[in-house]
């Protein structure tokens, strides 16, 4: 085996599947399969025996499924690298085995062109995920990120989500009083209580926020 191979360790419980993909990778001259596991207890077992560079990990499996292997894998082998391997576009296992450590995301179905770009990928510290989990991945994000705005926003009175569009915009008290037709001390107050709200302690910080969280753009209208 070349210093440079990529040393893979495969896991998944159908014996057929098992060997059929380990022979395509024997193919590959950049990676080198250096042991076979049906089950992620196994696998816990081969990792420290064969020191693989990643572990293409099937998620349903008997005797410790992939999403716990993953786990206990990540916590014990944090140099090990993780692909998870599935028959299911399922959000929730996407997301459980994602969070449990993996590094990658690829369909069984997928053609062994894309199986080794995933490997090639992940062995260089990057993620990879086949196209439409990183569909689910992509919507995920934005709805949690939508859904973390309009808890900001939630905060915040209509009267102060004016005055912190102002503040961002780089308006001073006596030209926020004067646009809102309010009190310099009431911008003031105001202004105060975002902070206290949106815990930032000036207004670098709120600002930097504000654009960080998408309260606010620098191209709002006043």
């Amino acid at each position: 085996m070349a210093s440079d191979e990529i040393k893979v360790l495969l896991v998944d419980d159908h014996k057929i599947f098992l060997d059929g993909l380990s022979e395509l990778l024997s193919k590959e001259e950049a990676i080198s399969v250096v042991g076979k596991a049906s089950s992620g207890r196994e696998a816990l077992k081969l990792v420290p025996r064969y020191n693989p560079d990643i572990v293409v990990m099937d998620i349903t499996m008997p005797d410790m499924n992939g999403i716990d292997a993953t786990k206990m894998l990540t916590q014990r082998h944090p140099n090990v690298k993780i692909i998870a391997l599935s028959m299911h576009l399922d959000r929730g296992m996407i997301s459980q085995i994602l969070e449990a450590g993996a590094r990658g995301y690829i369909l069984k179905d997928c053609s062994i062109d894309e199986f080794v770009q995933g490997i090639k990928a992940v062995s260089q510290d990057l993620v990879y995920l086949t196209p439409k989990a990183a569909k689910i991945v992509l919507e995920d994000y934005l709805l949690l990120k939508r859904g973390d705005v309009l808890a900001a926003e939630n905060k915040l009175s209509p009267r102060e989500m004016e005055v912190l569009r102002l503040l961002v915009k780089g308006e001073h008290t006596k030209s926020i009083a004067s646009k809102l037709s309010i009190s310099k001390s009431t911008v003031d107050t105001h202004r105060k209580n975002i902070m206290e709200k949106l815990n930032c302690a000036n207004i670098a910080d709120l600002t930097r926020y504000a654009i960080r969280e998408g309260l606010v753009g620098l191209d709002d209208d006043d």
